[in-house]
């Protein structure tokens, strides 16, 4: 039922309602101009923040060729920002499901305050006769739905098919009823203003359900009692969005509208009656053969959104760690209070900023596997080298290299370290001898500094011994060597 208009409403809205405030903006033909042609004649749900921008810029840079360049001096993002704010409203920006880049859709007050101007142009044929008719037909369509006696049902049902059976006997008798040019460009164009309204209603349809997602959420966040009651009180009455008129309403015509026979019904008669000549006549938009398409896909954005905030909201409420995790939920639960509070009256600073919006994944399948080392499948094959004067010089020391295994030496510490805390090299080599001889004993010590792998104990010298190629031992001095548990990293 409509509301008193009386003064202090009026005020109220005169303020706050976002169509109104989109009519009494200053750059109102500009913004409305741009959301127009952008949003309305293409019949598009939502846009990308960079296209929509570039748009914007293109919109800009066309005024500003006719008004000047002082004319709307900002920049195209500060102005998409600005309408979809809190104070505004006029656009709805919001992260899809799957990707990272910013939306922006049309509110459904700004979508009225379109569809208002649009009306506002002199109509030169207005059907008073169709809409008198569609009264009369919804009001006996109420009676014969709500009458609960059978006999008058059958009554009426036999009165209209004897109706029925007089108008094919008049059909037989090549008395043909066809209806007037007049009548028939009256229903035309009522067709074609409730087609369009229709979808304008999707954006509202989709409003209401975020509306009622909303309010269930602030009385999960301000709830204090158990989580059972919690449940009982939201699913008290199965789902409170579904079961709610307008999801009743939405469910029944996107139950009707997915009947494959409704679809090719519409197909066909929007073809017949666009060919008609006196609709030619009146030179309907060419997107009107294609309307209930644009129904389709109106409806399964609206169905996506509730299918989604069912979801969310489900998942919301299965929180396995209540009893576990009692003190963050509650400093969760208190977060939200204080985000509910100041909602109406944000802070002007900004309090806090986030480099992403979501955390970045990083799986360890998706880490690459590990590739040894490229060594020569050959010997290298040595040349005579040619010095800078006539001295010859023994080159054999060069290809008398050997590669020592760092990751070998690291399994063995690993190894030792299985069963205990700290191993020394000492100990080790005493298990293990070197096998390569001071080129080794390197490797080892280059383990023991690398990354604080190891430490170097220099108040405890050790000596080392070992045999080289010849058989001859030799001797090295140097710091005690303590590789612990903690400090040898895996691979």
């Amino acid at each position: 039922m409509m509301r008193h208009l009386d003064f202090d409403y009026l005020q109220q809205l005169r303020h706050s309602h976002p169509a109104w405030t989109l009519l009494r903006a200053e750059n109102a033909p500009m913004i409305i101009g741009f959301l127009q042609r952008t949003f309305i004649v293409p019949n598009l749900r939502s846009i990308a923040e960079q296209p929509l921008g570039a748009q914007l810029e293109d919109w800009l840079h066309h005024l500003r060729q006719e008004l000047g360049e002082a004319a709307f001096p900002r920049e195209a993002m500060a102005y998409l920002n600005e309408w979809a704010d809190d104070r505004h409203r006029w656009l709805r920006k919001y992260y899809p499901a799957a990707g990272d880049e910013p939306h922006f859709d049309l509110t459904p007050a700004a979508e009225q305050a379109l569809h208002w101007l649009s009306g506002l142009e002199q109509r030169q044929f207005i059907g008073a006769e169709s809409r008198l008719k569609q009264v009369f037909d919804l009001l006996r369509e109420i009676d014969q739905g709500s009458e609960t006696d059978p006999e008058t049902r059958i009554r009426d049902l036999e009165r209209r098919r004897d109706a029925i059976d007089g108008e094919i006997a008049e059909i037989r008798a090549g008395r043909l009823d066809l209806m007037a040019t007049t009548a028939l460009r009256e229903r035309f164009l009522q067709m074609t203003d409730t087609a369009r309204a229709l979808l304008a209603d999707f954006r509202q349809v989709e409003q209401n359900f975020r509306h009622l997602d909303r309010e269930l959420r602030e009385r999960i966040a301000t709830w204090e009692g158990s989580k059972g009651e919690l449940l009982e009180e939201v699913f008290g009455d199965h789902d409170a969005i579904r079961d709610s008129d307008q999801g009743r309403s939405f469910h029944a015509f996107w139950e009707f509208l997915m009947s494959p026979a409704r679809q090719e019904e519409l197909t066909t008669l929007l073809e017949r009656i666009l060919s008609l000549e006196p609709v030619a006549e009146l030179a309907p938009d060419p997107r009107l053969a294609r309307i209930h398409y644009d129904w389709l896909s109106a409806g399964e954005v609206a169905q996506g959104t509730v299918a989604r905030l069912s979801e969310q909201l489900r998942r919301y409420l299965d929180d396995q760690g209540w009893l576990e995790n009692r003190r963050i939920m509650g400093i969760l639960h208190n977060i939200e209070r204080h985000a509910l509070a100041l909602r109406e009256n944000a802070p002007l600073e900004e309090m806090m900023s986030l480099d992403e919006p979501a955390p970045r994944l990083e799986l360890p399948m998706e880490r690459p596997l590990f590739h040894p080392p490229i060594k020569p499948c050959h010997a290298i094959v040595a040349e005579r080298l040619t010095s800078g004067n006539d001295q010859e010089i023994g080159a054999q020391a060069l290809f008398d290299q050997h590669h020592v295994d760092k990751e070998r030496l690291r399994a063995r510490v690993r190894r030792a370290l299985q069963t205990r805390d700290q191993v020394t090299l000492d100990e080790l080599l005493a298990e293990e001898p070197l096998r390569q001889g001071l080129a080794e004993l390197v490797a080892w010590l280059a383990i023991a500094t690398e990354g604080h792998q190891g430490l170097l104990d220099e108040a405890h010298p050790q000596e080392l011994t070992w045999h080289d190629d010849q058989g001859r031992w030799r001797r090295a001095r140097l710091p005690r060597v303590i590789f612990t548990r903690q400090q040898v990293p895996s691979p």
